[in-house]
């Protein structure tokens, strides 16, 4: 496969919101401004991207619109990878599904840190009688004040159930290890340091937090061709949770980093639908985040 080498001048445009994209791009040198609202009145700076980072993946991951415009900064130069060589793309270069993964899990945890601050400050909020602290709380998130006045008009909830068909049928290809668990069995516990991610293909998993605990609470419950685990891989996060199984003959994948290769040797569709989860879950957290920057703007009165 020939990949497309592409040169952008400052200010050039590399990808516009809302277009339907048929490739995506690696920077190799340079750097790219994420704009939200690009050229208008409200335009608003999301992000910035540094060279070996990629930018439109999810559009074509998700076969969604683009959700910012991208522009260079300075001389920038990018090689842009059509969608339908994707596949390609990796068997020349399988390093880079690893790269594209941890780019997806870097927004996932970016994105958390955002919403998280904005349930903070919601929960501030809702406490305060009179919201005596008000204007410095407002002061404090006011980014993202800004981020949901662009972005109000745009919030859709993404939808996992394609997700979770497409993914059907794969359990047995790829070369993830299937291992089969008794009830009650601990996956990993919270606070553990891990390398790998999971993928539960029949039974039920239940995450816990402070598990066995008398403040235990348990956060989600986990059904057949469903995702876990995955910031342990990609990211030095420490696990959030426990994950615990609680249904006869669950069977769960053991997906490693040095695994990724001969995974999408003998089973692409797997390691597409690894990307095409990570991308949802950042699509979700935005979402999620928006939502809750709505309740904030329109329920507390901030400007």
């Amino acid at each position: 496969m020939a990949l497309i080498e592409k040169t952008f001048s400052s200010g050039e445009i590399i990808i516009n919101e809302g277009d339907m994209g048929s490739s995506f791009f690696r920077i190799l040198d340079g750097r790219a401004y994420v704009f939200s609202n690009y050229g208008k009145k409200d335009q608003f700076q999301l992000a910035v991207l540094d060279a070996g980072e990629y930018v439109g993946e999810m559009a074509i991951l998700e076969e969604y619109p683009r959700s910012a415009t991208i522009v260079a900064s300075g001389h920038t130069r990018v090689v842009e990878i059509p969608a339908d060589d994707m596949g390609s793309y990796f068997e020349e270069n399988p390093d880079q599904i690893l790269e594209l993964m941890k780019h997806l899990g870097g927004r996932i945890q970016a994105m958390n840190k955002d919403y998280n601050d904005a349930q903070a400050l919601l929960k501030e909020l809702r406490e305060s009688d009179q919201n005596k602290n008000k204007k410095s709380l407002f002061s404090k998130i006011k980014k993202h004040m800004d981020i949901y006045q662009n972005n109000k008009d745009k919030i859709t909830a993404p939808n996992a159930d394609a997700l979770r068909t497409t993914l059907e049928g794969t359990s047995d290809d790829g070369f993830g290890k299937i291992e089969s668990y008794e009830p009650g069995t601990v996956i990993f516990n919270e606070g553990d340091t891990g390398n790998s991610m999971y993928i539960l293909h029949i039974g039920t998993v239940g995450l816990y937090q402070n598990y066995g605990e008398s403040n235990e609470v348990k956060i989600a419950e986990l059904g057949d061709n469903s995702f876990f685990g995955e910031m342990g891989m990609l990211t030095d996060e420490r696990r959030t949770a426990t994950a615990v199984t609680e249904s006869d003959d669950t069977y769960v994948e053991i997906i490693c980093p040095e695994d990724l290769e001969a995974i999408f040797r003998s089973c692409p569709l797997k390691i597409i639908m690894i990307l095409r989860y990570l991308s949802y879950r950042v699509r979700r957290l935005n979402a999620d985040f928006l939502y809750a920057c709505k309740e904030i703007t329109e329920t507390y009165g901030a400007k």
